[in-house]
Protein backbone atom coordinates (compact mmCIF):
# COMPACT_ATOMS: atom_id res chain seq x y z
CA UNK A 1 0.00 0.00 0.00
CA UNK A 2 1.12 3.38 -0.53
CA UNK A 3 1.23 6.59 1.44
CA UNK A 4 2.52 10.04 0.76
CA UNK A 5 2.84 12.90 2.73
CA UNK A 6 2.75 16.65 1.96
CA UNK A 7 4.30 19.40 3.96
CA UNK A 8 0.98 20.10 5.37
CA UNK A 9 0.17 16.58 6.04
CA UNK A 10 -2.29 15.78 3.35
CA UNK A 11 -1.44 12.91 1.30
CA UNK A 12 -3.26 9.78 -0.04
CA UNK A 13 -4.83 7.11 1.20
CA UNK A 14 -3.76 6.49 5.50
CA UNK A 15 -2.03 9.62 6.96
CA UNK A 16 1.35 8.63 7.71
CA UNK A 17 1.35 10.25 11.14
CA UNK A 18 -0.73 9.34 14.59
CA UNK A 19 -0.83 12.02 17.05
CA UNK A 20 -1.52 9.32 19.55
CA UNK A 21 1.49 7.24 18.70
CA UNK A 22 3.64 8.11 20.99
CA UNK A 23 6.86 6.47 22.17
CA UNK A 24 8.46 5.35 25.66
CA UNK A 25 12.08 7.00 25.46
CA UNK A 26 13.08 3.23 26.36
CA UNK A 27 11.97 1.63 23.09
CA UNK A 28 13.15 4.14 20.92
CA UNK A 29 15.83 3.24 18.08
CA UNK A 30 17.19 5.81 15.71
CA UNK A 31 17.62 6.02 12.08
CA UNK A 32 20.26 8.19 11.55
CA UNK A 33 21.80 9.38 7.75
CA UNK A 34 25.08 7.88 7.31
CA UNK A 35 27.44 7.77 3.88
CA UNK A 36 28.70 5.35 2.19
CA UNK A 37 32.49 6.29 1.43
CA UNK A 38 34.65 4.67 -1.62
CA UNK A 39 38.38 3.25 -0.85
CA UNK A 40 41.54 5.59 -1.24
CA UNK A 41 43.34 5.03 -4.35
CA UNK A 42 45.63 1.78 -3.95
CA UNK A 43 45.21 1.68 -0.49
CA UNK A 44 42.80 -1.02 0.26
CA UNK A 45 43.66 -1.65 3.52
CA UNK A 46 43.04 1.83 4.59
CA UNK A 47 39.37 1.42 3.84
CA UNK A 48 36.64 2.92 5.76
CA UNK A 49 34.27 0.12 6.78
CA UNK A 50 31.42 2.51 8.61
CA UNK A 51 29.07 4.24 7.12
CA UNK A 52 30.08 7.28 8.49
CA UNK A 53 33.48 9.61 10.06
CA UNK A 54 34.72 7.02 12.31
CA UNK A 55 36.02 10.33 14.55
CA UNK A 56 32.11 11.62 14.20
CA UNK A 57 30.67 11.28 17.52
CA UNK A 58 27.23 9.42 17.83
CA UNK A 59 25.35 11.92 20.00
CA UNK A 60 22.01 10.51 18.93
CA UNK A 61 23.27 6.94 20.38
CA UNK A 62 21.44 8.58 23.69
CA UNK A 63 18.36 7.59 22.25
CA UNK A 64 19.01 4.13 21.20
CA UNK A 65 17.43 1.85 23.85
CA UNK A 66 14.78 -0.81 23.83
CA UNK A 67 12.98 -2.44 26.49
CA UNK A 68 14.30 -5.90 27.73
CA UNK A 69 17.65 -5.48 25.83
CA UNK A 70 21.33 -4.64 26.97
CA UNK A 71 23.25 -2.11 25.01
CA UNK A 72 27.03 -1.65 24.47
CA UNK A 73 29.70 -0.47 21.69
CA UNK A 74 31.90 -2.19 19.80
CA UNK A 75 34.43 -0.44 18.06
CA UNK A 76 37.42 -1.91 15.65
CA UNK A 77 39.47 0.26 13.51
CA UNK A 78 36.91 2.30 11.83
CA UNK A 79 33.92 0.11 12.34
CA UNK A 80 32.13 1.46 14.68
CA UNK A 81 28.53 -0.90 16.14
CA UNK A 82 25.89 -0.16 18.94
CA UNK A 83 24.47 -3.36 19.80
CA UNK A 84 21.49 -4.11 21.76
CA UNK A 85 20.89 -8.01 22.98
CA UNK A 86 20.03 -10.16 25.52
CA UNK A 87 23.16 -9.96 27.88
CA UNK A 88 26.42 -8.06 27.12
CA UNK A 89 28.00 -9.86 24.06
CA UNK A 90 30.74 -7.36 23.38
CA UNK A 91 33.31 -10.58 22.70
CA UNK A 92 31.19 -12.41 20.05
CA UNK A 93 30.00 -9.27 18.36
CA UNK A 94 33.77 -7.89 18.40
CA UNK A 95 34.64 -11.40 16.76
CA UNK A 96 32.25 -11.24 13.88
CA UNK A 97 33.12 -7.69 12.95
CA UNK A 98 36.67 -8.46 12.63
CA UNK A 99 35.86 -11.67 10.15
CA UNK A 100 33.24 -9.48 8.19
CA UNK A 101 36.12 -6.93 7.39
CA UNK A 102 38.73 -9.62 7.08
CA UNK A 103 36.43 -10.66 4.16
CA UNK A 104 36.09 -7.29 2.83
CA UNK A 105 39.60 -6.59 3.31
CA UNK A 106 40.64 -9.89 1.44
CA UNK A 107 38.47 -9.01 -1.47
CA UNK A 108 39.65 -5.88 -1.75
CA UNK A 109 43.29 -6.86 -1.72
CA UNK A 110 43.36 -8.39 -4.52
CA UNK A 111 40.36 -6.38 -6.53
CA UNK A 112 41.37 -3.03 -5.83
CA UNK A 113 39.06 -1.46 -8.92
CA UNK A 114 35.80 -3.31 -6.73
CA UNK A 115 36.45 -1.40 -3.81
CA UNK A 116 36.53 2.16 -6.06
CA UNK A 117 33.73 1.47 -8.69
CA UNK A 118 30.56 3.67 -8.61
CA UNK A 119 28.84 1.27 -10.50
CA UNK A 120 28.06 -2.48 -10.10
CA UNK A 121 31.06 -4.56 -10.50
CA UNK A 122 30.96 -8.56 -10.85
CA UNK A 123 32.43 -11.11 -8.87
CA UNK A 124 33.22 -15.08 -9.08
CA UNK A 125 31.68 -17.55 -7.23
CA UNK A 126 34.87 -18.20 -5.02
CA UNK A 127 34.28 -14.55 -3.29
CA UNK A 128 32.94 -14.66 0.53
CA UNK A 129 29.49 -14.20 1.06
CA UNK A 130 29.81 -10.77 1.87
CA UNK A 131 31.47 -9.78 -0.96
CA UNK A 132 28.63 -11.70 -2.66
CA UNK A 133 25.82 -9.79 -0.72
CA UNK A 134 27.32 -6.19 -1.29
CA UNK A 135 27.78 -6.90 -5.33
CA UNK A 136 24.57 -8.18 -5.44
CA UNK A 137 23.02 -5.47 -3.95
CA UNK A 138 25.12 -3.13 -5.72
CA UNK A 139 23.68 -4.75 -9.02
CA UNK A 140 20.25 -4.30 -7.94
CA UNK A 141 20.80 -0.74 -6.83
CA UNK A 142 23.40 0.88 -9.98
CA UNK A 143 25.67 1.30 -7.05
CA UNK A 144 29.53 0.65 -5.99
CA UNK A 145 29.59 -2.35 -3.95
CA UNK A 146 30.71 0.14 -1.33
CA UNK A 147 27.39 1.82 -1.92
CA UNK A 148 26.16 -0.88 0.88
CA UNK A 149 29.07 -1.86 3.57
CA UNK A 150 27.45 -0.50 6.44
CA UNK A 151 24.38 -2.25 6.08
CA UNK A 152 26.13 -5.65 4.90
CA UNK A 153 28.49 -5.60 8.14
CA UNK A 154 25.63 -4.35 10.34
CA UNK A 155 23.54 -7.84 9.31
CA UNK A 156 26.89 -9.90 9.48
CA UNK A 157 27.77 -9.34 13.27
CA UNK A 158 23.33 -9.79 13.71
CA UNK A 159 23.68 -13.02 12.56
CA UNK A 160 26.33 -14.01 14.37
CA UNK A 161 25.19 -12.67 17.57
CA UNK A 162 21.74 -14.28 17.27
CA UNK A 163 22.93 -17.73 18.64
CA UNK A 164 23.79 -15.95 21.48
CA UNK A 165 20.62 -14.20 21.43
CA UNK A 166 17.09 -14.57 20.36
CA UNK A 167 16.68 -11.16 20.05
CA UNK A 168 19.75 -8.70 18.43
CA UNK A 169 19.91 -5.14 17.22
CA UNK A 170 22.92 -4.07 15.13
CA UNK A 171 23.39 -0.38 14.42
CA UNK A 172 26.46 0.56 12.07
CA UNK A 173 26.63 4.41 11.55
CA UNK A 174 22.99 4.60 11.19
CA UNK A 175 21.95 1.17 9.27
CA UNK A 176 20.41 -1.12 11.69
CA UNK A 177 19.56 -4.90 10.99
CA UNK A 178 16.98 -5.77 13.55
CA UNK A 179 16.11 -9.60 14.72
CA UNK A 180 13.32 -9.18 17.02
CA UNK A 181 10.22 -11.12 18.35
CA UNK A 182 8.16 -7.50 18.89
CA UNK A 183 7.43 -4.65 17.42
CA UNK A 184 10.17 -1.87 17.83
CA UNK A 185 10.10 1.87 16.99
CA UNK A 186 12.59 3.32 14.75
CA UNK A 187 12.76 7.16 15.06
CA UNK A 188 13.65 9.00 12.17
CA UNK A 189 16.46 11.73 11.84
CA UNK A 190 15.83 14.11 8.85
CA UNK A 191 18.87 16.58 9.26
CA UNK A 192 17.06 20.30 9.17
CA UNK A 193 13.83 19.22 7.89
CA UNK A 194 10.31 20.01 9.54
CA UNK A 195 10.77 16.30 10.02
CA UNK A 196 13.39 16.46 12.00
CA UNK A 197 12.61 14.52 15.42
CA UNK A 198 8.96 14.12 14.91
CA UNK A 199 8.74 10.76 13.15
CA UNK A 200 9.15 7.06 14.22
CA UNK A 201 9.03 4.10 11.81
CA UNK A 202 7.09 1.16 13.58
CA UNK A 203 9.23 -2.13 12.52
CA UNK A 204 7.33 -5.34 12.92
CA UNK A 205 9.18 -8.19 14.81
CA UNK A 206 11.04 -10.37 12.37
CA UNK A 207 14.36 -10.09 10.13
CA UNK A 208 15.16 -7.11 8.28
CA UNK A 209 17.11 -3.90 8.00
CA UNK A 210 16.48 -0.45 8.29
CA UNK A 211 19.00 1.70 6.75
CA UNK A 212 19.06 5.24 5.90
CA UNK A 213 20.83 7.78 3.35
CA UNK A 214 21.22 11.43 3.24
CA UNK A 215 22.64 14.16 1.46
CA UNK A 216 22.78 16.62 3.78
CA UNK A 217 23.41 15.32 6.96
CA UNK A 218 27.41 13.61 7.64
CA UNK A 219 30.19 13.53 5.25
CA UNK A 220 28.16 11.50 2.99
CA UNK A 221 28.95 10.64 -0.65
CA UNK A 222 25.77 11.27 -2.15
CA UNK A 223 24.62 12.73 -6.10
CA UNK A 224 21.58 14.06 -4.04
CA UNK A 225 19.98 16.07 -1.64
CA UNK A 226 17.56 14.69 0.35
CA UNK A 227 17.77 15.01 4.25
CA UNK A 228 16.37 11.24 4.37
CA UNK A 229 15.71 8.47 2.58
CA UNK A 230 14.90 5.48 4.68
CA UNK A 231 14.72 2.00 3.57
CA UNK A 232 13.44 -1.13 4.73
CA UNK A 233 14.41 -4.22 3.12
CA UNK A 234 15.29 -8.45 4.01
CA UNK A 235 19.47 -7.99 3.90
CA UNK A 236 21.50 -4.54 5.19
CA UNK A 237 23.75 -4.35 1.35
CA UNK A 238 20.58 -4.42 -0.24
CA UNK A 239 18.56 -1.84 1.85
CA UNK A 240 22.11 0.53 2.19
CA UNK A 241 22.44 0.26 -1.52
CA UNK A 242 19.32 1.24 -2.65
CA UNK A 243 18.62 3.69 0.27
CA UNK A 244 22.00 5.18 -1.42
CA UNK A 245 20.63 5.17 -5.12
CA UNK A 246 17.21 6.24 -4.17
CA UNK A 247 19.20 9.23 -2.43
CA UNK A 248 21.22 10.24 -5.41
CA UNK A 249 17.72 10.72 -7.24
CA UNK A 250 16.96 13.71 -5.02
CA UNK A 251 18.02 17.24 -6.23
CA UNK A 252 14.89 18.78 -4.48
CA UNK A 253 12.01 18.76 -2.73
CA UNK A 254 10.17 18.04 -5.92
CA UNK A 255 11.63 15.01 -6.71
CA UNK A 256 10.47 12.82 -3.61
CA UNK A 257 7.75 10.92 -5.43
CA UNK A 258 9.52 9.92 -8.49
CA UNK A 259 12.46 8.65 -6.42
CA UNK A 260 10.12 7.09 -4.18
CA UNK A 261 8.55 5.14 -6.70
CA UNK A 262 11.87 4.07 -8.20
CA UNK A 263 12.62 2.66 -4.90
CA UNK A 264 9.41 0.58 -4.35
CA UNK A 265 9.55 -1.08 -7.51
CA UNK A 266 12.10 -3.09 -6.68
CA UNK A 267 11.35 -6.36 -5.21
CA UNK A 268 12.06 -7.35 -1.64
CA UNK A 269 11.68 -3.74 -0.49
CA UNK A 270 8.96 -3.36 2.64
CA UNK A 271 9.23 0.26 3.16
CA UNK A 272 10.67 3.35 1.94
CA UNK A 273 10.58 7.22 3.11
CA UNK A 274 11.96 10.14 1.45
CA UNK A 275 12.25 13.51 3.10
CA UNK A 276 13.28 16.60 1.67
CA UNK A 277 12.97 19.64 2.76
CA UNK A 278 9.42 20.78 3.50
CA UNK A 279 8.11 17.31 1.16
CA UNK A 280 8.18 13.98 2.66
CA UNK A 281 6.77 10.68 0.19
CA UNK A 282 6.17 7.34 1.90
CA UNK A 283 5.58 3.84 0.90
CA UNK A 284 5.04 0.51 1.86
CA UNK A 285 2.43 -0.69 5.16
CA UNK A 286 4.45 0.04 7.99
CA UNK A 287 3.02 2.94 10.58
CA UNK A 288 4.94 6.35 10.85
CA UNK A 289 3.67 7.71 13.94
CA UNK A 290 4.58 10.66 15.74
CA UNK A 291 7.23 11.19 18.40
CA UNK A 292 5.77 12.26 21.61
CA UNK A 293 7.78 15.18 22.72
Amino acid sequence: QRLTATADGNGRGQRPTHPNGRMRRSERLTAKAGFHPLGQGNRPFALNLCSMNPHEPRRYRGAIASEGLVGFEVSLFETDLMVLAERDLRTEARFAARNARRQIESHAAMHPGWVEARTPVPVGEAASPIVKAMSEAARVAGTGPMAAVAGAIAEEVARALVEHSAEVIVENGGDIFMITGRERLVAIGAGRSRWQGKLALAVPAGERAICTSSGTVGHSVSAGRADAVVMAAPTGALADALATATGNRVGGPADVRTALEWAAAHEGVEQVVVICGEAMAVWGTMDLRAVGE
